[in-house]
C-alpha cells in the first residue's frame, strides 16, 4: 500500500551522542505537533555512516513550510545550537510532483517487516561503496512512519552534481549490492517521480531525468481537448454569442477558460488515471505502450459517439 501522498522536510545534522539528540527531538517534536496538518516526525538511522537527519512530515506543502519558517521552530533550532546540536546544511524538501535538489535523488523501499534489521545492514553496506565514489555527501535513511502500517523507507542519496550521481547510479557495484537488497523487499523499490505540466512525466532513472515520450503525451492532450472544446462550444458559445461578443474576442475567451480547465483540472486527473502509462519507466515497454494506447483511441471513440449521436451536446443543432 503506497503511502499517503505528503511534504517532509529532513534537517541534516553534525553527528553527536544519541542521547543529547533526543532530547532535543522531543523539543522539536512538541512544536511540530502543534502545527497545522502534521503528520509525524521521525529520527533517521545512523548505522554505519548514515546521516543523520530528523524529517518532520506534513500534510501538504504549504503546512510544511508554515512550521519551518514559524518562530517556535526558529527558536528550538536555536535550542539546539546552544546544546550543541548543529545543523548541517540547509533544509532539504522532499514533495510528490517536486525536483529535488540537484545531484540529490530519493528512492522508496518497501521492507519485509521480519527483514528490517537485514536492510538496514545491507543499506549501510550500500552506502560505504558509495562513499568511494567522487562528490558523495551522504545518504539519509528514514524508517517508515510509526503507526500507519506501511513498511515503506524512503532513502535520500546526496552528490555535489547530476553528473557524479549519475556515475554511482549507474555502475556495476551499486548494481551488485542492489542485488543483494531486493530479497529484502516486498516488491523492487521506486525512485520518486515527478509530475510534469501536460501530462509528462518526469522520472530520475539510472542518475538522469527521462520524460514521457511526445506521442503518449499528445494522445493525452488530445484525449481532453476534444470533450473541452466540444462542452464549451454548446455552452458557453450561446452565451457569449447572446451577449454580444464579437467573434474575435469570444475565441479569445473560449481558449483562456480551456487552457484553466485544462491546466487545473482535467490535466491533472487523466495524468492520474494514466500514470502507469505515461510514466516514462514503469510504462517504456512496447507491450504497456500498445495496450495504453489502445484504452487511448477507445476512449476517442467514446466521446465522439457521445457528441455524434446525443443532439442535446451538439451545438450546431443549437
Amino acid at each position: 500500500m503506497p503511502a499517503k501522498p505528503s511534504a517532509t522536510g529532513v534537517v541534516l545534522m553534525h553527528p553527536l551522542p544519541e542521547e543529547g539528540l533526543r532530547v532535543w527531538v522531543d523539543r522539536i517534536t512538541d512544536v511540530a505537533r502543534s502545527q497545522a496538518g502534521f503528520q509525524t516526525l521521525r529520527l533517521a538511522a545512523t548505522d554505519g555512516g548514515l546521516q543523520p537527519a530528523v524529517a518532520v512530515t506534513f500534510d501538504t506543502a504549504d503546512q510544511l513550510h508554515a512550521c519551518l519558517d514559524s518562530e517556535a521552530w526558529a527558536a528550538a533550532l536555536a535550542g539546539g545550537n546552544t546544546d550543541g546540536v548543529l545543523r548541517k546544511s540547509s533544509d532539504l524538501v522532499i514533495v510528490e510532483g517536486h525536483r529535488l535538489p540537484p545531484g540529490t535523488a530519493a528512492f522508496r523501499y518497501d521492507v519485509i517487516d521480519s527483514a528490517r534489521t537485514e536492510f538496514v545492514a545491507a543499506m549501510t553496506q550500500l552506502v560505504t561503496s558509495t562513499a568511494k565514489y567522487p562528490g558523495y555527501l551522504g545518504t539519509v535513511l528514514l524508517p517508515s512512519a510509526p503507526h500507519t502500517g506501511v513498511g515503506e523507507w524512503t532513502a535520500v542519496l546526496m552528490f555535489r552534481t547530476d553528473d557524479q550521481l549519475a556515475a554511482w547510479v549507474t555502475s556495476a557495484e551499486r548494481a551488485r549490492r542492489l542485488a543483494e537488497l531486493r530479497p529484502l523487499l516486498r516488491r523492487d523499490f521506486v525512485t520518486l517521480s515527478v509530475d510534469a505540466p501536460f501530462g509528462s512525466i518526469v522520472r530520475f532513472d539510472h542518475g538522469r531525468p527521462s520524460v514521457t515520450p511526445r506521442w503518449k503525451t499528445a494522445m493525452v492532450i488530445l484525449l481532453v481537448l476534444y470533450p473541452t472544446v466540444m462542452t464549451l462550444s454548446r455552452f458557453l458559445g450561446p452565451v457569449l454569442r447572446d451577449w454580444g461578443t464579437a467573434p474575435w474576442l469570444s475565441v479569445w475567451l473560449s481558449q483562456i477558460v480551456s487552457v484553466c480547465v485544462l491546466t487545473f483540472a482535467l490535466m491533472p486527473l487523466v495524468t492520474k488515471s494514466f500514470i502507469r502509462w505515461l510514466d516514462p519507466v514503469d510504462g517504456a515497454g512496447f507491450r504497456a505502450s500498445v495496450q495504453g494506447a489502445i484504452v487511448v483511441v477507445a476512449v476517442y471513440a467514446a466521446t465522439m459517439w457521445l457528441f455524434a449521436t446525443v443532439d442535446w451536446l451538439s451545438f450546431w443543432t443549437h
